[in-house]
């Protein structure tokens, strides 16, 4: 067997517990495998063509970086033709770049074709191909062997969602029997090439709380999580809690022993945590929605119905009492917008802190999918485009650094993080999570300092939006009505103290004001251009972000093409040329400043809009005239109030365009909507039967964007609309 050139690459043993918390970095490597298709996460993030990614995740500080050297992608068909291009370019370059690897070799997978979770002789086979990997890359010195092998055979063997979809206690207890052979085989085979290798070994440290009647299932499943780790330290024998439980599902006496005979405890126990890793149990299955339920009783985030979970820091330190092995925070990554994302992983590595002060040896916090994930919401069964960012956003095709790169990097350094948004709690630690009567009893008070607000300008739909999603959010914020825009510059500056040094104000006045702009154009232009250009002057002098918002309405519409930011404006109306001239200056006046153009908005959250009463009217049997000519890029508010947060959060600046992607006209729209009801596309007729409007409007605006497509299709986001705004008035 041919051998990779060897970098120098010291072996690094990992400090005790009182060397600083390191920050290490995962990246998403799912390879799983559902009926018979492969579902790659590199190849969908782009990761797998994209080797500069490397240098961007060094430029965080971390120490460690899990990487796959995924069995699958190496020796699809067999082991005796494995393909090392890939594997080889990018060891040698994380390498090069000092930061130390954690090679991964089956996540998620029941491995190639030639084997599955299942096969007997699936431990050998792992251990053959992690002997290849040492062989190759013998400066290799931390391995994760099978990720998350408990987790892994819950999903395939028991729930059935992964290959090989069974569904029984048999068939998971046999396929974590196999991972955990195959690891410490793994291992062996590792050691005999590297004999420091490091055994890294993860899964989730999940929790489950429950109601009386369901307190032994829980008891059970409390158990059970520690069961891959237990098979590897040797100590599942006759004594072991889940030892009948083992021989009833089918384990041999003699391969439960075999542990015990061949032990192989993790050099660091990885521990995976997620909001949904402590779950409720309760017998009432009816209380709850179908997807909660089971055949027995309902299983929901913890979060979600206790007024206090366990919570990570006290479930550190039960791991390390157990163990008394180091212990690394192996995952931690939100699918949230992008304020939670920073608290959560905040909350994690003060937990973290907070165990070590407590002597528990605690080495590591890893952010995972720093390039963030891709239809976990489907439980990675399909892939759908739903799309969750980690430190970097990787929609534009160059990951893009978010907020949380920036903590990332603070942390790595040994500095505290300062960002605004983190004043205040994470919706886990809100009232408003609580989406059932609460158990248990309700957590002390928190006393925060006044969280510095977001300054909102306007109060028209757009402002209120806004307001809406950043309660809900937890972001502070602060509403003045558009009339300050035209206050003198000396006003301007006092009102930044009477607003609370707000960290950024976003103008969210004369949104889609068409009309008033044509009829009163001098005043409307010395509102919203001059005005809000104050205001971006002053953000510059006091060191705020300013966000502001403009529209397709910059455009001719002469073009077949859709728009993006590189193309040129040439408004048709008094509108779009007073948009055009506040984007001009107000960049100028705070180069640091967010643009966001967007085009016609529905879904407006407190009360009907254009649509659902177009659609009303419809429903009560009369007919609608609408625009069936002018082609445009419908967006739904609330996709792009979370964008532009988040952009905002992340520090972006420049010109953005957020719409979903896709493009229709407003009869059309309603068309489509109308047909989801019963109602006939017949009753929506063209507004060329009525006299013309008077305002000139681009007859083709669909915007693109070049820097990153962050809104979902137009399809999903009528999905969105009709399940949380439609469906309860019309159905």
């Amino acid at each position: 067997m041919s051998v990779a050139p060897q970098p120098v690459f010291p072996l690094r043993i990992s400090p005790g517990a009182q060397s600083p918390l390191e920050l290490w970095l995962g990246i998403e490597c799912t390879f799983n495998r559902v009926g018979d298709t492969y579902l790659n996460q590199l190849e969908q993030s782009g990761h797998l063509d994209r080797p500069g990614d490397l240098d961007l995740l060094a430029g965080l500080g971390a120490r460690r970086l899990r990487y796959p050297v995924l069995w699958e992608q190496v020796a699809p068909d067999s082991l005796d033709c494995p393909d090392w291009r890939w594997t080889d370019e990018r060891l040698t370059r994380l390498s090069t770049l000092g930061l130390e690897p954690i090679a991964t070799l089956l996540h998620h997978g029941s491995g190639p074709r030639y084997t599955s979770l299942l096969d007997p002789e699936f431990p050998e086979k792992l251990a053959a191909y992690a002997g290849q990997v040492a062989r190759r890359y013998p400066w290799i010195t931390a391995y994760t062997p099978v990720n998350e092998p408990l987790t892994t055979a819950r999903f395939s063997g028991l729930y059935g969602v992964w290959y090989p979809h069974h569904t029984s206690d048999e068939s998971f207890v046999r396929m974590v029997l196999n991972e955990c052979r195959g690891t410490v085989l793994a291992m062996q085979a590792i050691r005999e090439v590297q004999p420091l290798a490091q055994l890294v070994q993860t899964d989730d440290l999940g929790r489950a709380q429950a109601t009386a009647a369901m307190q032994p299932e829980a008891d059970f499943q409390n158990e059970r999580r520690w069961l891959a780790y237990d098979l590897l330290c040797g100590r599942v024998g006759p004594a072991h809690p889940l030892w009948a439980y083992l021989l009833a599902s089918g384990a041999a006496t003699e391969e439960l022993l075999w542990f015990g005979d061949h032990p192989c405890a993790p050099d660091i126990i990885g521990v995976d945590y997620y909001v949904t890793s402590e779950r409720f149990l309760d017998e009432q299955a009816e209380q709850y929605p179908e997807r909660f339920r089971n055949a027995t009783h309902a299983d929901i985030e913890a979060v979600r119905i206790c007024h206090q979970t366990v919570g990570l820091g006290a479930l550190l330190r039960e791991t390390w009492e157990r163990y008394d092995l180091p212990v690394a925070v192996t995952e931690v990554h939100l699918g949230c917008t992008r304020e939670e994302q920073l608290r959560w992983f905040e909350m994690v590595w003060r937990a973290a802190e907070g165990a070590r002060a407590g002597g528990a040896d605690i080495r590591a916090v890893t952010s995972w999918a720093a390039l963030g994930s891709f239809d976990w919401n489907t439980l990675h069964t399909s892939f759908g485009g739903y799309y969750e960012p980690g430190a970097f956003d990787v929609r534009a095709g160059t990951p893009r650094p978010t907020a949380l790169a920036g903590l990332l990097r603070t942390r790595a350094a040994g500095g505290v993080p300062d960002h605004p948004t983190l004043a205040a709690p994470g919706f886990w630690e809100r009232p408003e999570r609580l989406f059932y009567p609460p158990v248990g009893s309700p957590a002390p008070a928190a006393r925060l300092p006044p969280a510095r607000p977001l300054l909102i300008l306007g109060a028209g739909f757009l402002a209120r939006s806004l307001a809406q999603l950043c309660r809900e959010r937890g972001l502070a914020y602060r509403q003045w009505p558009s009339e300050v825009l035209n206050a003198p510059w000396a006003e301007i500056l006092g009102a930044f103290g009477e607003a609370g040094r707000p960290w950024a104000v976003v103008n969210a006045s004369g949104y889609g004001q068409i009309d008033e702009a044509e009829r009163r154009a001098r005043q409307f232009f010395q509102t919203h251009v001059v005005g809000q250009t104050r205001w971006a002057s002053a953000c510059a002098a006091q060191g705020a972000q300013f966000l502001t918002f403009s529209s397709d309405q910059v455009f001719a519409g002469e073009s077949g093409a859709p728009y993006t930011e590189r193309g040129t404006p040439s408004p048709v109306n008094a509108y779009g040329r007073a948009q055009w001239q506040a984007e001009r200056r107000v960049l100028d006046a705070c180069p640091g400043a967010l643009v966001v153009r967007s085009s016609g908005l529905f879904g407006v959250r407190e009360s009907r809009d254009f649509l659902s009463e177009a659609l009303g009217t419809l429903q009560g049997g009369g007919q609608v005239h609408l625009d069936l000519d002018h082609h445009f890029s419908p967006t739904y508010l609330p996709d792009l109030v979370h964008a532009s947060l988040d952009l905002l959060i992340d520090g972006e600046s420049g010109l953005w365009h957020l719409v979903n992607q896709g493009e229709s006209t407003w009869g059309d729209l309603v068309g489509t909507l109308a047909e989801r009801l019963g109602l006939s596309r017949q009753q929506v007729r063209p507004l060329t039967a009525l006299p013309q409007r008077q305002v000139p409007r681009p007859r083709y605006s669909v915007l693109r964007s070049t820097r990153g497509q962050l809104l979902p299709s137009l399809g999903q986001a009528l999905d969105h609309y009709w399940t949380h705004e439609l469906t309860p008035l019309f159905l």
